[in-house]
């Protein structure tokens, strides 16, 4: 996995949308269902852990990020309600707004959104699908107009947001679209679930999915990248022997670690790493042909005059 892009270039918060009713899953508590070994809703928190504040908008529960929880009044009131919920506890001059059912949601279409955002005028950039819809609930819009149109909307329905579709607010924002058809996929039913299980474990995707799993299960942080520590793991494993590499690569991890941590630490252990089995690899192969010459025939001991 290579380093993870630069910050966003302003402060922002988050807002998560975490309380519907999921009743195409039966009632299913849907932020908590695992998709490659994790929550929902933790995939999607470590998708937006820059945002200075993150509001999820549902129960608390537990998750791998801190959060602060909120709830709409009373709960159950659709996301318009939970929406403007989110944003009362938000004080950044923009915030991403997020469904918590977004498995393929990554850091780096936040930060497209959110570059996208700031580098033009509008009140909003939001995905849309595969099928060209607008998906307003993966999108970073300017705080000030959503306030502004949220409060209008309530007035207009004796003070109260419950119940209220979100086209009332997405028609009266001006928006900015971006195609992203796999990270805008959401899990609204058991299929999409098995879809999104199933594309984890894809060849292309498997690794990347798997050291994102298991560093938020260790609590890691570090970016790393996965080519040396593979390269690493191959040459350990030919040229001194198969469970040499996952013992090699923990006993990289524990060096770099033990020098203070860092990519920087990690990929200079793995380079020492790699360079011995380099030499552990030349000295057998020396000492593999250095046998068979002791093994040969003498050129001359079947020619003339042997015997």
């Amino acid at each position: 996995m290579n380093a993870a892009p630069a910050p966003s270039p302003r402060a922002h918060d988050a807002v998560v949308l975490a309380g519907g009713a999921a009743r195409r899953l039966g009632g299913t508590d849907k932020p908590a269902v695992r998709v490659g070994g994790r929550p929902l809703l933790d995939r999607v928190l470590a998708a937006c852990a820059t945002a200075g504040t993150t509001v999820v908008v549902a129960a608390p529960r537990p998750t791998a990020y801190p959060v602060r929880w909120t709830r709409e009044d009373p709960p159950g009131g659709g996301p318009l309600a939970a929406l403007d919920a989110g944003l009362r506890a938000t004080t950044a001059d923009a915030v991403l707004v997020l469904s918590a059912d977004l498995p393929f949601l990554s850091d780096r279409t936040v930060r497209r959104l959110l570059n996208a955002l700031y580098g033009g005028t509008a009140d909003g950039v939001l995905l849309t699908d595969a099928d060209g819809r607008d998906q307003p609930l993966v999108a970073a819009y300017r705080s000030a107009p959503l306030r502004h149109h949220l409060a209008d909307i309530a007035a207009a329905h004796d003070g109260g947001l419950s119940g209220l579709p979100l086209r009332l607010l997405v028609g009266r924002l001006e928006l900015t679209r971006i195609t992203d058809p796999v990270a805008s996929f959401d899990c609204d039913t058991w299929d999409d679930i098995a879809a999104a299980r199933s594309r984890i474990r894809e060849h292309g995707h498997v690794l990347d999915e798997w050291i994102s799993a298991a560093k938020n299960e260790l609590g890691i942080e570090l970016d790393v990248d996965t080519g040396v520590l593979l390269d690493l793991a191959r040459d350990a494993a030919h040229g001194v022997a198969r469970p040499a590499a996952p013992l090699t690569t923990f006993l990289v991890g524990y060096a770099a670690a033990a020098a203070g941590g860092g990519k920087e630490a990690v990929a200079e252990a793995a380079a020492k790493a790699v360079a011995l089995a380099d030499r552990w690899a030349k000295e057998a192969a020396a000492e593999e042909a250095s046998g068979d010459r002791a093994g040969a025939p003498d050129a001359d001991a079947d020619g003339p005059g042997a015997g």
